[in-house]
């Protein structure tokens, strides 16, 4: 497993397509004339990914279900055993490519939706998208998050937690992020939008998840920095269609390396290194997996911040949710705590 060791990728996102069927304003990771990556090529890079040690391939784009053979390329994941995820505006999803994609093992998917009623920034709203959502609670055989944002770009931020209301009504789960800027920066919120970023998270279910116990988030809700590691480029990989390893969406070019040369050596160096666009980032994707090696590394203090205490408590007493936490993190018995370490961390990624 990934946590076992800090020379493994967690996450890798990899792009089967640059060109996507929408244009939305805030986007930067399309474009309308890309072609699809061959598909020996996408499936020699999978097979590289898991020589890697990868945990999770997420597939991105642009729009990943217009590359005509992503269902091969999916079944190429689970053939690994790594788990699949695709990352889609879910304007191509019928009932019979649901199917397709059962069939092929996807483990999940994350539909981005704006807003209720399309606009002239973003095309994915509820009304040409609440179809699909139906289509796929009632088909779907793997878990399905909808994920909305929020930020200076989105005119009515109170519609994301309509979309999440929704997601939840339907039995999906839901998300929501902060809008980033072109280098994956901080936009600040304003009152209105933070309140709403709050009560999506209070929709959240388990009794651990990242929507809810997110201590990136809640900073950058507030213009506030993060003092954390990023460990992009080692624990966590982009790989744009041309085969280059990336930081993440947002810092391409760096290290820009070719994932046929990409070493172990190459992930610790990475893993290791300080990325000044680190405190205001708002990538969601690499705080989960730098979470997840505080939690392998520093478990006891990492659970104390996400989990903080009131000053007036006087002693440390953490709650039931922090307590299963320590038991899995912190076990007298390793062996039979592993396939709660797993769960947990499936969690935390949002898989699961």
């Amino acid at each position: 497993m990934a946590l076992k060791s800090a020379r493994r990728p967690v996450l890798a996102h990899i792009i089967p397509t640059r060109r996507c069927n929408l244009s939305c304003g805030y986007c930067n990771e399309f474009n309308s004339f890309s072609k699809p990556v061959p598909i020996d090529e996408m499936l020699r890079r999978i097979d590289l990914l898991a020589a890697l040690g990868t945990m999770v391939i997420t597939l991105s784009g642009g729009e990943p279900l217009l590359h005509p053979q992503m269902e091969e390329i999916v079944r190429q994941i689970r053939r690994h055993g790594i788990i699949a995820e695709v990352l889609t505006n879910g304007y191509l999803l019928t009932p019979e490519r649901i199917k397709r994609l059962n069939r092929a093992g996807l483990d999940h998917m994350q539909i981005s939706i704006d807003n209720v009623q399309p606009d002239e920034v973003s095309k994915k709203s509820l009304k040409v998208l609440d179809q699909k959502l139906r289509w796929l609670a009632e088909l779907a055989e793997f878990h399905v998050n909808i994920n909305s944002v929020v930020g200076a770009s989105i005119e009515h931020p109170e519609e994301a937690l309509t979309i999440a209301r929704r997601a939840i009504e339907l039995g999906l789960s839901s998300t929501v992020g902060v809008i980033h800027d072109h280098s994956g920066q901080l936009r600040p919120l304003s009152a209105e939008q933070e309140k709403v970023v709050q009560e999506i998270a209070s929709l959240s279910r388990p009794i651990f998840s990242a929507a809810r116990h997110n201590p990136w988030q809640e900073n950058l809700i507030r213009g506030l920095p993060n003092e954390w590691h990023c460990r992009a480029g080692g624990r966590y990989l982009y790989v744009c269609e041309d085969g280059l390893v990336h930081y993440c969406s947002q810092q391409r070019g760096h290290p820009a390396i070719p994932l046929s040369r990409y070493t172990h050596e190459d992930l610790e160096r990475e893993s290791g290194t300080t990325k000044p666009c680190a405190p205001y980032c708002t990538v969601s994707c690499v705080h989960r997996v730098a979470l997840l090696d505080s939690l392998r590394e520093n478990p006891r203090s990492t659970l104390e911040r996400l989990f903080p205490q009131p000053e007036a408590s006087g002693q440390q007493r953490f709650p039931v949710p922090v307590r299963i936490l320590t038991a899995l993190f912190l076990p007298s018995n390793p062996t039979s705590s592993r396939s709660f370490l797993r769960r947990t961390a499936l969690r935390i990624l949002g898989l699961s």
